[in-house]
């Protein structure tokens, strides 16, 4: 597990439908805010770890350019209002598309493996 920094204070408590995609990661559950991937410290609490998914041997930082990427049309372009959730990766920046991380890279999507979704929004 990587944790990066906390926020103290946060505005939002996270928890079962608590309107985040939540994910299991490392052994317990993480929500995906705003980009980042926050930990909640205890429930209820208003303090909340930032979370990195590591590059590890089920979520690799590859290449895969002939990745059928289902999820989204051809052509789909990843970034900033794409409608796809960011999830910080290593040292980068994927997408969430159908439990799969995608990565834009040179005109195609990397998979960079799977994530298990915990509950839905």
């Amino acid at each position: 597990m990587s944790a990066s920094k906390t926020h103290s204070d946060h505005s939002h408590e996270h928890g079962q439908n608590c309107g985040h995609t939540a994910i299991k990661h490392a052994g317990h559950v993480d929500y995906l805010h705003d980009g980042h991937l926050h930990h909640p410290v205890s429930p209820g609490s208003t303090l909340v770890e930032e979370h990195v998914l590591e590059v590890n041997s089920e979520n690799p930082e590859r290449c895969t350019p002939n990745h059928n990427c289902g999820g989204h049309e051809a052509g789909h372009q990843h970034g900033a209002g794409c409608g796809h959730e960011s999830v910080p990766h290593g040292d980068h920046v994927d997408y969430l598309v159908n439990g799969h991380l995608h990565h834009p890279h040179n005109g195609h999507c990397d998979d960079h493996g799977p994530v298990e979704i915990a509950q839905s929004k």
